[in-house]
C-alpha cells in the first residue's frame, strides 16, 4: 500500500501506472486507429503519418519526434517531469512495435474511432494523471503559454487541427473526419480517466442559519463541513461560511437541506477535480 511516508513505494506506484497507460494507449492504437488509417492528435499523430509515408516504423519515429521536446521540457519544466514523459514515451514505442502488425479488429470506422479513442484516452489519461506525456506538443504549448496570449488548449487545439487536416491529405478526409471524431473522444476520455467518474463538487453556503445547516449536512448527508468567518459586504456584519465537498448524486439532497433550514442561504457549487489529503469519506449516518 502506497502511503505518504514511503516515498519509494510511491515512485514504484507510479512508474507502474505509467507502464500500464503506455500498453493501453498502444493497445487502442494498434488494434483500432492505425490499421484503419485513422491518427491521433500531437506527436502520435504526426509519427503514424510519418511512418505511413516513409515506411519507417512508427516506433522510430514516436521516440525521435519527441526528443527535441523532452530537451526543452527538461530545460523549461523540470527534471521529473521528462523522466517521467521519457519513460512513457519509450515505453509506448516498444508496446506499438510489439503489437504492430496486427489486424485491425473492426473494418467500422466509425466503431475503430470511437473505440480506439476510448482507449487511447484511458492510456494518456493514466499517464498524465501519474506526472507524465506522450504529446511533445503539450510542452511547447506550457512553454508558448508563458510567452503569448494563448492558453495552453488554443495552442494544442491548433497543433491538432493543423495535424488532422493533414491527415486528409494523406489517407482521405473521410479517414481525417473519423480522426476528429477519434481525437474528441480521446479528448473526453482522458479528463474522465484524470478527474475520475465520482465527480466531486465544492459547496460553499452563506446563511445566518449555518450552524443548524451544517449539523443537517452532518446528521442526515454524512458530510463533514468547514466554518469559514467572514463579513457581509454590504452589511459589514460578521457572517459563517460553510464549505463542504460531496458527489454529484448528493447535491439534490443538499439543496434539499438548505432550503428547508433557510431558503434564502446563499450556495454555490463549483466542479472539484481532485481531493488531496483530509479525504472526503462519508461518516456513518445513525
Amino acid at each position: 500500500m502506497v502511503t505518504k511516508g514511503n516515498p519509494i513505494a510511491k515512485q514504484v506506484k507510479k512508474y507502474i501506472m505509467l507502464f500500464i497507460g503506455s500498453v493501453v494507449a498502444a493497445t487502442g492504437l494498434e488494434f483500432f486507429l492505425i490499421p484503419n488509417q485513422i491518427i491521433d492528435g500531437g506527436i502520435v499523430g504526426i509519427s503514424i503519418l510519418m511512418s505511413h509515408i516513409t515506411s519507417v516504423s512508427l516506433s522510430m519515429f514516436i521516440v525521435l519526434l519527441n526528443l527535441p521536446f523532452l530537451y526543452l521540457g527538461y530545460m523549461q519544466i523540470g527534471k521529473t517531469f521528462c523522466i517521467s514523459t521519457l519513460f512513457s514515451v519509450v515505453s509506448l514505442a516498444y508496446w506499438v512495435s510489439f503489437f504492430h502488425p496486427i489486424p485491425e479488429l473492426t473494418h467500422d470506422l466509425f466503431l475503430a474511432s470511437t473505440f480506439g479513442g476510448v482507449i487511447v484516452g484511458i492510456g494518456v489519461g493514466l499517464i498524465i494523471r501519474y506526472g507524465g506525456s506522450l504529446d511533445g506538443t503539450e510542452i511547447v504549448a506550457i512553454i508558448l503559454d508563458k510567452k503569448s496570449g494563448f492558453s495552453v488548449g488554443e495552442i494544442v487545439m491548433f497543433f491538432n487541427l493543423f495535424i488532422l487536416g493533414s491527415a486528409g491529405l494523406v489517407f482521405g478526409w473521410d479517414k481525417a473526419m473519423y480522426s476528429l471524431v477519434a481525437y474528441f473522444v480521446a479528448f473526453k476520455v482522458i479528463d474522465i480517466t484524470i478527474e475520475g467518474l465520482d465527480e466531486s463538487k465544492g459547496i460553499m453556503i452563506v446563511s445566518d442559519n449555518a450552524d443548524e445547516i451544517a449539523e443537517a449536512l452532518l446528521a442526515r448527508l454524512g458530510r463533514g463541513v468547514t466554518i469559514l468567518h467572514g463579513q457581509g459586504g454590504f452589511s459589514q456584519e460578521p457572517k459563517k461560511v460553510l464549505y463542504s465537498v460531496v458527489t454529484r448524486i448528493e447535491i439534490a439532497k443538499l439543496k434539499s437541506i438548505v432550503d428547508d433550514k433557510d431558503p434564502s442561504a446563499f450556495v454555490t457549487i463549483q466542479d472539484v477535480h481532485e481531493v488531496i489529503g483530509g479525504r472526503v469519506k462519508k461518516r456513518a449516518i445513525h
